[in-house]
């Protein structure tokens, strides 16, 4: 939903009101960053030297070519004391800098700002990889035509900007074969090479997935993205409680469309020029300025969000989320300086609030705090469910020997039941063939007991005829 025209102006005024303040969240990640990096910085000195030339010989050519309005666009004075000691100059800076992060790194310099962030030992990898083969090829080479299938530079198939992009992939899927490819990494790596050439992509590539965190959203289980999803999901709870029970109702989860953000650090479907200025924010402060951007973009858009139901938030979520950034024909007429991106009169695509959409992503109170504590909640629930899913397979194992004895005694019942229904006829047969024998004995009796009487008779018949007359 496009904001009111006196809101945007009302938010330009308070923006302005103290230039020198800065964002709640960026300045915290970006010390963080740099705890993190110093150990690299004797690696980046010869590097750093190359960028210095190459800087002082961009600002000469730059000199002879522009007007004097146009050569004030661009601090060259801070931005080659930027680029003379990053790291020291982000130490001794930091508020300075974020300040210029937010406002925007310069176009024309900004592969050199982000080429700070490179290893440039792994340039001399880069070149042995290439020579490898590698059993991902065929799938690098279906999705090379759906990464940014419009854009210039990627639009030939048989052009240097796909090739670049299948060189860098293939490299570091060798590189990296735990990884090896994913879909999603095309978008990652497009953005880099828009700003840098292919050798120095692929060692900033390295750099974003080995230190940034980003190597785990690629991983076969994904483990650093489920972490991110449930570090969001706390996260809208506890700053859009209200969105946050309106999705629950509607049964709208972060995997369904926050994944995407992560995966692609918001390179699929969004404006380049927005891309551009996520990825300065995310080199310079880290893979968590991404929950930043991630909740500006629903805080602009709850209102419409609340009204819709599950089908519909999905889809504005994936298609129109944008949207409530667009620049108004208004906007255009009054140039609003403070919230504009440079707007073309023969560009086609349209313009949007860029500098307005970072200053509210670096608002969003997050401090890394609240991460590291709901990053203890996941690993706690994770090890919860981890106990509960062994609980479940003991039960499981223990239930399986239950029925395995179960069977078994079963088995032995039948078998008993057929013994003793054998033993039953037996004895049923003993029986009866019992009462035969005694019904033979009874007759015998009685044939003894006749005989007897005979006996008796015939004897005394005897003794009467012999006795004397």
């Amino acid at each position: 939903m496009e904001e009111p025209l006196e809101n945007v102006l009302q938010e330009t005024s308070a923006t302005s009101e103290n230039p020198l303040s800065p964002s709640f969240s960026t300045v915290p990640f970006l010390k963080n960053r740099l705890d993190k990096q110093e150990e690299l910085d004797d690696l980046n000195l010869g590097s750093n030297r190359q960028l210095q030339e190459e800087f002082v010989k961009l600002q000469n050519q730059r000199a002879n070519v522009e007007t004097e309005e146009e050569a004030e666009n661009i601090d060259w004075d801070f931005w080659g004391e930027v680029m003379a000691d990053y790291h020291l100059f982000a130490r001794e800076n930091s508020d300075e800098l974020a300040r210029a992060i937010e406002s925007g790194i310069p176009n024309s310099l900004r592969g050199m700002m982000w080429q700070l962030m490179q290893d440039p030992e792994l340039e001399a990898e880069y070149a042995r990889l290439l020579k490898e083969t590698c059993i991902h090829e065929k799938a690098i080479m279906r999705d090379l035509g759906r990464t940014f299938p419009h854009h210039d530079y990627f639009l030939d198939g048989q052009g240097i900007g796909q090739e670049n992009l299948f060189n860098v992939l293939k490299a570091y899927s060798l590189y990296d074969p735990d990884v090896g490819y994913c879909q999603g990494l095309p978008f990652v790596v497009a953005v880099l090479l828009l700003n840098m050439p292919d050798e120095e992509a692929f060692c900033l590539l390295v750099r974003l997935m080995a230190t940034y965190g980003l190597r785990g959203h690629f991983l076969p289980e994904m483990p650093a993205l489920q972490l991110r999803l449930f570090q969001f999901d706390r996260l809208v709870e506890e700053i859009l409680p209200v969105l946050h029970v309106h999705f629950l109702r509607q049964g709208v989860k972060s995997s369904m469309f926050c994944s995407q953000w992560f995966l692609t650090m918001f390179s699929y479907r969004f404006p380049l020029d927005v891309v551009f200025r996520i990825y300065d924010n995310v080199l310079a402060t880290g893979i968590e300025a991404i929950f930043g951007f991630s909740l500006a973009l629903l805080h602009r858009n709850e209102d419409v969000l609340l009204k819709l139901k599950f089908d519909d938030i999905l889809v504005h979520l994936r298609n129109k989320l944008f949207d409530a950034y667009k620049v108004s024909l208004q906007m255009t007429i009054l140039h609003i300086p403070d919230i504009l991106t440079n707007v073309k009169a023969d560009d086609e695509s349209p313009a949007h609030l860029v500098n307005q959409f970072v200053r509210d992503a670096s608002l969003v109170r997050i401090t890394p705090f609240m991460l590291d504590s709901y990053a203890h909640e996941y690993q706690e629930s994770v090890r919860q469910r981890e106990a509960h899913a062994i609980e479940m397979d003991n039960l499981r194992n223990i239930n399986r020997n239950l029925s395995t004895q179960i069977k078994t005694l079963e088995t032995s019942l039948a078998q008993l039941n057929t013994d003793h229904c054998e033993i039953v006829k037996q004895l049923v047969m003993s029986r009866v063939e019992n009462e035969g024998l005694e019904s033979e004995l009874v007759r015998y009796k009685l044939l003894y007991a006749d005989l007897m009487h005979q006996s008796e008779d015939a004897g005394s018949s005897h003794r009467l005829s012999t006795r004397p007359r």
